[in-house]
């Protein structure tokens, strides 16, 4: 099965959250500043919930049996619908296995309070059996089975509470883990037009669950160690030849085992 590996990146939707608390007038700053003092009193955290995030950056890996690669969906000039309409249509074309690290919880829900405001087809997406009946008990929402495999979930056995950072068990695997940024730095750097940085991150995050989702795949049995031993090989093949700086620093960064 083709495998599609992705993540977001996401700011605060000002002019929603205009709409909403009546912030009009307010610099996007001043909107922003608002809206985190509002969740910090609500909740004792500044991240927002799921339908006040606007969709930035989404990043992917694409594996098929012809192919490896890593990049940002569009462009630095893409907005926010042309993002998600290419992450649906690569979704029509491959139907592919969907990879996240935390996406049931965070990235999936944020994409579909998004794709709300657009006049949008994922059909595909959304199928359950209706007119394809492969779908109808292993389909994209369906949290049990494995055509949206939700790592952190997985590992985690469904149990909240075992959850852990992305961050963290890349590392742990000798993976490079984050690198140039974090995701509460996301909002600082689109105020400061450098979403190129938020891009090249978001792409790193993918090829850390890439990595991980190999693991977990060897774990498996679905891979034995010459064939994991050569994906991995074919990944850093990939990252040196790049010629991108970010690609060919995460791949010095990456422990040999």
């Amino acid at each position: 099965m083709n495998v599609f590996v992705f993540d977001i990146e996401t700011i605060p939707d000002i002019e929603g959250c205009r709409r909403l608390y009546d912030l009009h007038g307010l610099s996007d700053d001043d909107v922003a500043k608002a809206v985190f003092h509002k969740r910090r009193q609500q909740a004792n955290t500044e991240f927002l919930r799921h339908h006040l995030h606007r969709v930035v950056a989404i990043s992917a890996v694409l594996r098929t049996s012809e192919q490896f690669k890593v990049w940002s969906l569009g462009d630095l000039e893409s907005g926010e619908q042309d993002l998600l309409e290419r992450f649906y249509s690569g979704i029509d074309r491959y139907t592919p296995r969907l990879v996240s690290w935390n996406g049931g919880g965070f990235d999936l829900p944020v994409i579909h309070y998004r794709s709300l405001l657009y006049p949008i087809n994922a059909e595909r997406y959304w199928e359950n059996g209706q007119n394809d009946t492969s779908f109808r008990y292993n389909n994209y929402l369906s949290r049990y089975h494995d055509r949206h495999t939700d790592l952190m979930d997985f590992l985690a056995a469904f149990q909240p509470r075992a959850n852990a950072p992305l961050d963290e068990i890349a590392s742990l695997c000798g993976f490079p883990g984050k690198m140039g940024m974090s995701g509460s730095k996301v909002w600082q750097h689109y105020a400061q037009g450098d979403l190129k940085s938020i891009r090249d991150y978001c792409e790193t995050d993918v090829l850390n669950t890439f990595l991980v989702y190999l693991n977990y795949q060897r774990n498996r049995g679905n891979l034995d160690q010459t064939q994991y031993l050569a994906e991995c090989q074919l990944v850093r093949s990939f990252l040196r030849d790049s010629g991108l700086a970010h690609l060919i620093e995460f791949e010095k960064a990456w422990i040999e085992q």
